[in-house]
């Protein structure tokens, strides 16, 4: 049913994302190899996540068989009673559209998007919607003391949705929250010294979570969007968190 991430809607203006992302937005979007970003305007950070289906009807009649409640015609937004508080949408894509523009070349630019994490606060919940109503593949469910946390990793086409659930604060009946990206760069020294000579506050490159990955922290230019960068040849390698 569902075949990828079309795009991730941001609420502030898109120029930051620009110089973020090292490529051209066009008028209120900007587009990576595997996600687009859009930009509606309002205060939300992240105020939307739509999901590709090669068929919309069939999703429909999918989602109410499994007690999704949906509305809309060429955009089916998802019942929020139904993604825990999660804005989430789905549309009709055939075809992945083209990257956008590089301002600077390919080697300095983010590549696509590594994962989406969404936070929450009942782990087994989350499980039942996004793998059981939505279909998703779970691909890894891990529990870390040292981290406080335990990672429900999805696979949604080429990347990957991550559940977090802070291990300390227990299981509750709160809402989920859309709250942080992570890009992937097909040079990761190359954009990190774009970044510092534009002015972006960024972390040094660090070692990863995941075994051989480097990453790095976006401390600005991410309209409060949590963010990092991980080098390419280490996406995919393990789903979740550098």
């Amino acid at each position: 049913m569902i075949s990828a991430i079309d795009r991730i809607v941001l609420g502030p203006p898109g120029r930051t994302y620009e110089t973020l992302l090292g490529r051209r937005i066009d008028g209120d979007r900007v587009q990576t190899n595997n996600v687009a970003l859009a930009f509606a305007g309002g205060s939300a950070p992240l105020s939307n996540l739509v999901l590709a289906t090669p068929s919309l009807e069939k999703a429909r009649r999918l989602l109410e068989r499994r007690a999704v409640a949906t509305a809309g015609i060429d955009v089916l937004c998802l019942a929020p009673a139904a993604t825990h508080g999660v804005p989430i949408s789905l549309v009709e894509r055939q075809m992945q559209p083209a990257p956008s523009p590089t301002i600077a070349g390919e080697e300095a630019a983010i590549t696509a998007l590594d994962h989406v994490v969404i936070r929450s606060p009942n782990p087994e919940r989350a499980i039942a919607f996004y793998a059981g109503r939505l279909g998703l593949d779970l691909r890894l469910d891990r529990s870390s003391p040292a981290w406080s946390s335990r990672l429900l990793f999805f696979r949604c086409g080429d990347l990957v949705v991550e559940i977090a659930h802070d291990l300390g604060k227990g299981v509750s009946d709160g809402p989920d929250e859309l709250w942080g990206l992570s890009w992937r760069a097909a040079d990761l020294g190359k954009v990190h010294a774009r970044l510092t000579a534009a002015g972006v506050e960024v972390s040094d490159i660090r070692d990863g979570r995941r075994p051989g990955s480097q990453v790095f922290t976006v401390k600005s230019h991410t309209e409060g969007v949590p963010t990092i960068v991980i080098a390419a040849s280490a996406a995919g390698s393990e789903c979740g968190s550098s």
